[in-house]
């Protein structure tokens, strides 16, 4: 009874180590996992051999046993699309069988970057953001690592951008904007005071977005993108929206409405922060339909109606957050001095018009 009873616990043993024995894929490596350390086999070709799809010729690659974890490294890189059969067999035991995928299928790069915004050649040292336009979703959590700035030697511009850990992407995840340090704009704050401007008037930089940045389907970009512009004069002048320029069309006519700006303007809030109302005697919230386009470096905004103009009176109405590439808003500069009086309108500008 006792020598029966000490068979069975040696069975037993056997078992639960063969049952402790698994076989991983990590990183290209095969391994064999549970192991028992005493285990002195020769041989681990015959004991571990791991196979491409239906083939009966096991892979070549090199063996290293080490803690009860036997690895096997193939000499060839896994082929994406390909699936792999794994067999670990000690002589007198049941092998243990498991099957892996290779690599996924690479995604073909047709992803690139439209536009940087904003669009001109030379933008003030204080420009306060910047927007990049993909043609696609992209993912989250890349930014600092393939949006960089560069100065005229090709050297990153240390600590002009705000890098925070909120990406502020639009709902389509195809536009992000890109803030530059606030800090360094305002005059009255320590890092302005200690490090000055982000740029340099007179110079030239880039803005790079690498090919590493990845799309929402898992690819890299088709190409890098760059944008190239010189840093102009500071600007601190507030917006005036009566004073802007409007180039009304005809009535019975589908011809856009013609907005003339004074200086770049914000792209993101151009497209909505301008409505058209009217004519004359409908209701206060009549909002004519149409579609906003911006051009000329966002100097010019325009809006061609759904249905022809009627002859009559209408109002532009602008919401007085809108503001220029520094962050300049209607009455109000955003980096004023400490006794400036603030002139910022309440609520929405409204500039009339006529349609003949």
């Amino acid at each position: 009874m006792r020598v029966f009873r000490n068979v069975f616990l040696l069975l037993l043993a056997l078992r639960c180590g063969a049952a402790a024995e698994t076989i991983r894929l990590v990183e290209g490596v095969f391994k064999v996992e549970g192991i028992p350390k005493d285990r002195s086999l020769q041989d681990w070709r015959s004991t571990f051999a791991v196979y491409a799809s239906s083939a009966t010729i096991a892979m070549l690659g090199t063996y290293e046993f080490a803690s009860g974890v036997l690895q096997f490294h193939p000499r060839f890189p896994l082929a994406p699309g390909v699936r792999y059969r794994a067999v670990f067999h000690i002589p007198g035991t049941a092998p243990i069988e498991a099957f892996f995928d290779g690599p996924p299928q690479p995604v073909e790069s047709t992803t690139r970057v439209e536009q940087i915004f904003p669009s001109a050649a030379v933008l003030p040292v204080n420009i306060l953001k910047l927007y990049v336009v993909f043609s696609a979703p992209m993912s989250r959590g890349q930014e600092w690592n393939h949006i960089h700035l560069l100065d005229q030697k090709g050297k990153p511009v240390d600590s002009a951008l705000l890098e925070i850990d909120q990406e502020l992407w639009d709902p389509q995840m195809r536009r992000i904007t890109v803030l530059f340090d606030p800090g360094r704009i305002k005059r009255d704050l320590a890092p302005n005071l200690k490090m000055g401007l982000p740029l340099i008037e007179g110079r030239q930089y880039s803005v790079v977005v690498d090919r590493g940045f990845i799309d929402a389907r898992g690819a890299p970009l088709a190409n890098e993108f760059r944008k190239t512009f010189h840093a102009g004069p500071v600007d601190r002048e507030p917006l005036a929206p009566a004073q802007w320029r409007i180039v009304a069309p005809q009535s019975g006519t589908r011809i856009g409405l013609r907005l003339e700006l004074p200086k770049p303007l914000d792209y993101a809030l151009l497209r909505r922060t301008i409505v058209v109302h009217g004519p004359a005697g409908a209701a206060p919230g009549d909002q004519i339909a149409g579609a906003i386009s911006i051009a000329n470096d966002e100097t010019e905004w325009s809006f061609v109606p759904s249905l022809p103009w009627k002859r009559g009176s209408y109002r532009l109405s602008i919401d007085n957050t809108l503001e220029d590439v520094a962050g300049n808003r209607p009455g109000r500069a955003f980096d004023r001095n400490e006794g400036d009086r603030e002139r910022s309108p309440k609520g929405s500008i409204l500039v009339p018009f006529e349609i003949r």
